[in-house]
Order: structure tokens, then C-alpha cells, then sequence
């Protein structure tokens, strides 16, 4: 594994190189693509515009980085109806994408969703997209306190599903070489130095740091019967979302969260085919014909909760949540998943 340095004022000079091949996404404040709420700027991955990237204050990002694999709304591929019936037009490929300064948690959250897109069924969109994107991640120094990521078998200075890290070591960034990606990538790349003993003993120290500063923790032990002895206990699930508004915020800044409509917009004889984000936080969202098996608010909250940590489990074996802390941190009405996990009781008895 090659471990490199580069100075944090060169980081301009390293995305310009980068640049040449890749469409580089960046931390960012400014631009179309941040979000302002009430008077407040919120840090997303945005398009590069090629002035400095300044990456001390940086935290995460407020919406997760599936937005550029699976966007809040896609266009599928369009149509019109001629006198020979109707012809198709697919969009355009897609130039390939470098994400930069993503965390290990959100990393982890793209790993969650190549199972739903790969191995469920070959998604034509998520997948030319997903597999030509390299990963450039960075250690999280400074978690927030509704991080919660080592509770799920993570770490703010985890390396498993970027392709390079970076790890801040004062007025330098320690490169990892993570992938086969990352590995090409710095071969591919000039003005890099060779990191010394000290600077990886520094980086190191670093990462050990960040780990401690995760102080949240949820008890993953036997989760999954305990939601399914649960599953029936109208009463607590009630109490649950009492103060829920079904808002889907937690949904749609879910970096784990998949559920999507497809909508058909037609005028005339030609128009095109979408699909956008949906949750199942919305009381639409199973209502069919004759029922709607989710009516109740309760029952709603109750599919979110046990999606993520009892039915994801029960089809591929893993937690479909990273502890980022969003659906914490960012619910207005402080709607917190650890405490709703921490108050379910084991009924069947046998996980005490």
C-alpha cells in the first residue's frame, strides 16, 4: 500500500489533475447545490469551481452522497409517439465522478446500497454511475454528537470502502492507498511527497482520537428479535411517534434510505419518465386501491425503524444504517432513533 503526503495548500493543484478525467464533487457551502435554512449554510458535496477546497471546518455533509448515485429526481428516458409508433431516447452517459472528502460512514452507506442495486436486481442507472465514481475519503476528526458510527462496526478513520484517505496531520494530508481505483489514481498523479514514520505514527494517533470522540452508542446485541418480539406492541410504537410529523426528512437525508416513485409526465405526444425519492414516512406511500396497510402514523414509524435494523438484517445479514446521525441531528422535532432503540424490550424472553 503507497502512503503519500501532500501540503492542504496544494489540495487545489491535486483537483485540477483529477479534474482532467473526473467530475470532482467537494464539501461546499456555496453554489446552487448548498442549502440555506433558516439563515444557515449547510455543507454538501458540490461541483468543483476550482478555487480552494477549505477542509478544516468541514464536518459532514447534510445530504448523503447517494443524492449523486440515486438523484432526489432522474430522468429515465424520454418518448414520442410518431406515425411509426412510439421511439425512446435514454439520457446521456454520464461523465465519470470523483467524490471528494467523503466520510467513512458515508462510504459504508454506499456499500449498503450496491446490495439493493446489484444484487436484488441490475439497476441500468445507479450502477454505470456507482462503478466509474472513485471514492476520496476523509478521516472524521470531529464527529457530532449524535454520530453514533463505531455502535454499527465503524470508524470515523475507517478505510474499507473509499479507494484513498486522507487524514489531516496538522498542515499536510497523509494519502492512503486504499483500492485498485486509488492505486491507479496516484500513479496518475504528480506533486505528491512520500509520507515518513512520523507523519504515519501522526495520522495514526489521529484516527485512535477520533474513534474515542464517538460517545453515543446503541446496543446491537439480539436487535433484531427484540424488534420482532415487538412488532405487535401497538402501545409503545404509538408512543414512539407521538411527536412525529411525517415530514420524511429522516428519510431522504437517510444515506441508506432507497424507496423511489416512478411518475410518467406526458404533453402531447411526447414526454418523459422520472423516478424521485419517496418515503415511507408518507401516508401515500402504500396506499392502494382497496387499503392502506400502513393508515397509522405508528405503523409508518414502525417500518422505518424496523427496515433498517430487522428486515435489511433478515435479506443480507447487515445493519442497513451507519450511525452518521442525521436523522438526529436534522429532524425538527428531535426525534431520536437511539432512544427508540434503547426503549424496545425483548418480549420472546430468550435475549435478556
Amino acid at each position: 500500500m503507497g502512503i503519500k503526503k501532500i501540503a492542504k495548500k496544494d489540495i487545489g493543484n491535486l483537483l485540477h489533475q483529477w479534474g482532467k478525467d473526473y467530475t470532482i464533487l467537494v464539501p461546499s457551502t456555496e453554489g446552487d447545490t448548498a442549502l440555506t435554512v433558516h439563515g444557515s449554510r449547510f455543507t454538501v458535496h458540490g461541483l468543483w469551481d476550482g478555487s480552494d477546497v477549505n477542509l478544516d471546518w468541514h464536518r459532514n455533509t447534510v445530504k448523503p452522497p447517494k443524492s449523486n448515485f440515486l438523484p432526489p429526481m432522474e430522468e429515465m428516458f424520454r418518448f414520442q409517439k410518431g406515425k411509426e409508433g412510439h421511439s425512446i431516447e435514454l439520457p446521456q452517459e454520464e461523465r465519470r465522478q470523483l467524490i471528494f472528502g467523503i466520510r467513512p460512514c458515508d462510504a459504508r452507506s454506499l456499500r449498503l446500497l450496491d446490495m439493493i442495486f446489484t444484487d436484488v436486481y441490475q439497476d441500468p442507472y445507479y450502477l454505470p454511475k456507482r462503478n466509474s465514481a472513485v471514492l476520496v475519503g476523509l478521516v472524521c476528526l470531529r464527529p457530532y454528537d449524535s454520530c453514533f458510527c463505531t455502535s454499527l462496526g465503524i470508524s470515523p478513520g475507517g478505510s474499507d470502502d473509499v479507494d484513498l484517505l486522507l487524514t489531516d496531520i496538522g498542515d499536510e494530508f497523509l494519502i492512503e492507498e486504499i483500492s485498485d481505483k486509488g492505486k491507479r489514481l496516484m500513479e496518475l498523479t504528480a506533486g505528491l511527497e512520500d509520507a515518513t514514520e512520523d507523519d504515519i505514527t501522526k495520522a495514526s494517533e489521529a484516527k485512535e482520537k477520533a474513534y474515542g470522540k464517538v460517545t453515543r452508542k446503541i446496543d446491537t446485541q439480539h436487535l433484531k428479535d427484540k424488534l420482532l418480539s415487538s412488532f405487535e406492541d401497538e402501545t409503545y410504537w404509538e408512543k414512539v411517534a407521538a411527536k412525529c410529523i411525517g415530514c420524511g426528512i429522516c428519510t431522504f437525508l437517510c444515506p441508506t434510505c432507497y424507496c423511489f416513485d416512478i411518475t410518467d409526465e406526458k404533453v402531447k405526444k411526447q414526454g418523459a419518465r422520472f423516478r424521485c425519492w419517496d418515503s415511507c414516512a408518507f401516508s401515500l406511500y402504500t396506499k392502494m386501491p382497496m387499503e392502506n396497510p400502513r393508515e397509522e402514523k405508528w405503523q409508518r414509524v414502525r417500518q422505518k425503524v424496523c427496515h433498517k435494523f430487522e428486515f435489511y438484517p433478515m435479506s443480507f445479514d447487515v445493519i442497513a444504517c451507519t450511525g452518521c446521525g442525521r436523522c438526529i441531528r436534522l429532524c425538527p422535532v428531535n426525534w431520536d432513533i437511539c432512544q427508540t432503540l434503547e426503549g424496545i424490550r425483548d418480549r420472546g424472553g430468550d435475549h435478556q
